[in-house]
Formats: structure tokens, C-alpha cells, sequence
């Protein structure tokens, strides 16, 4: 009987918190952002201090694309490094944190609308490690990564992600990792150094998630092509964009939701940032 719930085998020596934890979407940027010591980085860091240290931490990444879904299961979990043409520094970057082979079959289990696969190959890209390592740089927490079934629609996505609510109040700290704005086809190199330069369009979609997030608008946001030409120019792929809808989708009513890191980076892409609770 016992191996038929996961979810309790896991949780049975944690008591129910009384407080849910929050949960964040955070708008990765540049993988230098793993690197470097600058604004987003700082707030990361300083939401690794403030927020209740969790039991673990599940990141849906923007750069796992995968048929079905999948969840990283391995009890350690390597570092990837999905990029190119960087600094050897930041090739050189290892985040040690464990995995949790028992928290992925007991997320596999809480999620019922799909078979979801248990991985022992993938690890933490840097849509996940860039970030979490400033959050939690000793590396002491499990982290998980929970992959996006590319070939489905935003709606599917949204509901999938509903089934993981329980884990709030469990000490698991759920993050969506991607950008709301992100055209790297149409991004202004020259103006990468300057401070919060967008173009017209973006800061214009900007705007929109901000106010449809703030005022829980979730079937403007699910249905997000319905929102004009900025929001094709803002969402050409929705790779990015789907980590939002995770997060999203985990949101209680009575969770006082904030923005952090608002800023625009080369004319076409958004580090703006959303936390629920």
C-alpha cells in the first residue's frame, strides 16, 4: 500500500506548514545572470534569505522542452550548459545541489491528468542553476526540474499545473523560469549596457502582463495571442512564456502578488518578475 503513495511516503515526516510557501516567476535573462553580480542577481539572492528556507525547490524551466512531461529524478543532478559563445568562467560553474528520486515520484503521482516520466538524464540547465545558485549558493537544497510538453497548448499547461498546489504547503518553493518578453531575434546589442532600454512594443506588453497578472486575469494570459501584434512580437515561441503559466496557475486567492526586477533589457527582452504570496 505504501508504495502506492509516493506523495505521503514523502511528506509523512513533514509537518503541514502554516504558511504556504510562495510561489515565484522569474524572468532568467542572460545566463551571465549566473555569474554576475548585478541587480537581478541581488534580488534573487536576497529572496533566498527572506523566503522560509524550503525543503526543496522545483523549477519549470524554459529550456526543457520535451514530448510528454517529465521530472528530473536523479539524486544528483548534473549542471548543463545549454549556451554558447560565453566566457569560460561561466562554463566553469558547477551547482552541486542535490536531487530528490522520492519528491519527483511523489510529483509524478500528485499530477493526473498525464503519465509523467521519471528522469535520470537531463539535470539543472541554466534556466534553473543561473538562478537558484544565487538564491541558495551553498547548495544544500534539493532542486528538481519539471520539464514543458512543447507540443501542447497553453491551456493543457495551465491545468497541469494546478495539480501541483499541494506541494505549497509541503516546503517545496515552485519557480517558473523564463522571460514574458522574449525576441532575441529583434534584440538591440548596442543597447544592451543601457539602463532599462525597451522598445515601444515591449514596453507596451510590459504593461499588459503586468495589469492581466496583477488583476488575475488568467484566461487573457492563457489565450495571450489574442492580445495583438505587440504580443506576437513580445512571444514569437512560447518557450519563455510558458514557465509564467506554471506559476500562474499556482496562485491562491488570497495570495498578495508583487513584481520585482521590472526592468527591459535590449529593446526585446523583459527581466520583470512576478512572486504570489
Amino acid at each position: 500500500m505504501a508504495s502506492l503513495h509516493p506523495f505521503y511516503n514523502w511528506t509523512e515526516s513533514l509537518k503541514e506548514e502554516d504558511e504556504k510557501h510562495p510561489v515565484l516567476f522569474i524572468g532568467h535573462g542572460s545566463p551571465m545572470n549566473g555569474i554576475e553580480d548585478n541587480e537581478f542577481s541581488q534580488t534573487w539572492a536576497t529572496f533566498g534569505k527572506e523566503i522560509p528556507k524550503p525543503k526543496a525547490v522545483l523549477v519549470i524551466s524554459a529550456h526543457w522542452l520535451t514530448k510528454g512531461t517529465h521530472i528530473t529524478a536523479m539524486p544528483n543532478p548534473k549542471t548543463i550548459h545549454d549556451f554558447g559563445g560565453f566566457p569560460q568562467a561561466l562554463f566553469d560553474v558547477h551547482y552541486p545541489a542535490p536531487g530528490s528520486p522520492d519528491l519527483a515520484e511523489a510529483t509524478s503521482k500528485l499530477i493526473t491528468s498525464t503519465d509523467v516520466g521519471l528522469d535520470h538524464d537531463w539535470g539543472l540547465d541554466h534556466g534553473t542553476w543561473t538562478v537558484v545558485r544565487h538564491m541558495y549558493p551553498n547548495a544544500d537544497i534539493p532542486v528538481l526540474q519539471l520539464s514543458i510538453d512543447y507540443g501542447k497548448p497553453p491551456q493543457y499547461h495551465f491545468d497541469l499545473a494546478k495539480q501541483l498546489k499541494a506541494l505549497r504547503k509541503k516546503g517545496v518553493l515552485i519557480i517558473g523560469s523564463g522571460n514574458m518578453v522574449h525576441n532575441l531575434r529583434m534584440i538591440a546589442w548596442d543597447k544592451m549596457q543601457e539602463a532599462n532600454y525597451g522598445f515601444d512594443w515591449a514596453i507596451e506588453m510590459n504593461s499588459i502582463f503586468k495589469e492581466k497578472i496583477g488583476n488575475s486575469d488568467f484566461k487573457a494570459l492563457i489565450d495571450y495571442e489574442k492580445l495583438g501584434s505587440a504580443a506576437k512580437l513580445a512571444i514569437p515561441t512560447p518557450d519563455h512564456y510558458y514557465p509564467l503559466l506554471y506559476a500562474m496557475a499556482l496562485q491562491d486567492s488570497q495570495d498578495a502578488i508583487s513584481f520585482f526586477n521590472d526592468k527591459m533589457v535590449g529593446g526585446s527582452l523583459n527581466m520583470t518578475s512576478v512572486k504570489w504570496g
